[in-house]
């Protein structure tokens, strides 16, 4: 949280036995960690055999900060509160704590370091930065509370708002999240943290046309932060505009070219309109980059199926369930292409049954499944209308 923020993410599910559908934007908030685990850093690959190649792209500025700060010229702590906010931007808690905590005994009344302490406190939690993460965990649950009580003691005091909206989006309460993030944009309207906050809330509850308002201003306050251009992308795919989406991915992916999700992202777009070499160019990167997500696996197989390689999309979904049996999309995506044989059907019935056991009631594992009966019945039909008729006495 320290360094990103929340990022916005871009699900897919890819169905059909038969013609395999694009895959599509689903609601859900997600945070890409502070430390990425290590991973192999490959020359970066064209994005697109559509990006143009011969003005060179001007530099964008270096991104602001995510930390909002609580420093206030006539707080007699600013001293402390100030080494405190840069602790936490650098991701030393511990020191963050000691900041505020001395902040907190200059001026016991003062709400700033009120907020400091409990920003800390739920990031010393360490779960995952996603929506509803922190979903009934007693450490998130009592920050919130804190940070409820400081909005009330302060009601002018911008940041208390913004770090109670994020708790609140922790514990999976958009609704009450967007309360809070509301006022704090209108308290610290320049500051693109409380956009890009305010947007992402709007986007876990399906305002995409007000959440691409904010994260749009985000992205104009803040040109140099990739994350918020690719926050921006997510919300313009949720709200159809996809040619949009694309540029906003095209910049994350420039800027940030190491970021595996950067790369799935644009090529997950560019999908979208059906341009397959740019898309299996950014969903290989990603791969590369990131080897141990299944999702990149099984996107990336989604794109080798609609080009025409059949076995490659085959290898990469096998790939994805070997990382996460309980993928059940991918087991259905893997369904999609066996299905295509009629000698590796009985393999795509097996698939589907996996996927029905992982997901009970799941639409598509029927949908596949009645495609598959009507494939299998058809090949019955044709082998009996081949068949030599009998001789006749």
């Amino acid at each position: 949280m320290t360094k990103r923020g929340f990022e916005a993410a871009v699900l897919t599910a890819i169905v059909g036995c038969g013609a395999a559908q694009p895959p599509q934007p689903a609601m859900a908030i997600a945070v890409q960690s502070t430390t990425p685990t290590p991973t192999p850093t490959p020359t970066p690959t064209s994005t697109s055999t559509s990006t143009p190649t011969s003005t060179p792209t001007p530099p964008l500025p270096p991104p602001r900060s995510t930390t909002i700060r609580l420093t206030s010229p006539a707080d007699p702590a600013s001293a402390d509160l100030a080494a405190g906010d840069d602790a936490f931007d650098r991701g030393d808690l511990a020191l963050a704590r000691t900041h505020y905590d001395a902040a907190h005994a200059r001026t016991p009344s003062a709400i700033p370091p009120v907020v400091g302490l409990a920003r800390v406190r739920i990031a010393l939690v360490g779960v995952p930065l996603d929506y509803a993460s922190a979903k009934g965990n007693r450490e998130v649950m009592a920050a919130e509370k804190e940070l409820a009580r400081s909005v009330k003691a302060a009601p002018s005091f911008g940041p208390a708002f913004i770090e109670l909206g994020r708790a609140r989006l922790l514990l999976g309460d958009a609704p009450a999240a967007i309360d809070a993030l509301r006022r704090g944009s209108e308290l610290l309207p320049d500051e693109p943290e409380a956009r890009s906050q305010l947007g992402i809330a709007l986007l876990a509850t399906g305002h995409a046309d007000e959440a691409v308002r904010e994260l749009a201003r985000a992205a104009e306050l803040d040109p140099g932060s990739p994350a918020r251009h690719g926050n921006l992308g997510t919300a313009l795919m949720m709200a159809g505009r996809t040619k949009e989406a694309i540029d906003e991915y095209r910049t994350r992916a420039r800027e940030d070219a190491a970021d595996a999700r950067a790369h799935s992202d644009l090529g997950t777009a560019l999908l979208g309109t059906q341009d397959l070499e740019g898309a299996l160019a950014e969903l290989q990167q990603a791969v590369e980059l990131d080897p141990r997500r299944p999702a990149f696996h099984s996107n990336l197989g989604y794109a080798h199926q609609q080009a025409g390689r059949p076995d490659r999309a085959i290898a990469e979904y096998r790939e994805a369930l070997r990382l996460d049996p309980g993928l059940a999309s991918a087991w259905i995506n893997l369904a999609t292409a066996l299905a295509r044989d009629p000698k590796t059907r009985a393999e795509a019935r097996a698939a589907l049954e996996r996927a029905r056991a992982l997901s009970p009631g799941d639409p598509r594992v029927t949908a596949n499944i009645d495609e598959l009966d009507a494939l299998e019945k058809a090949e019955k039909i044709g082998k009996a209308s081949r068949a030599p008729a009998a001789p006749r006495p």
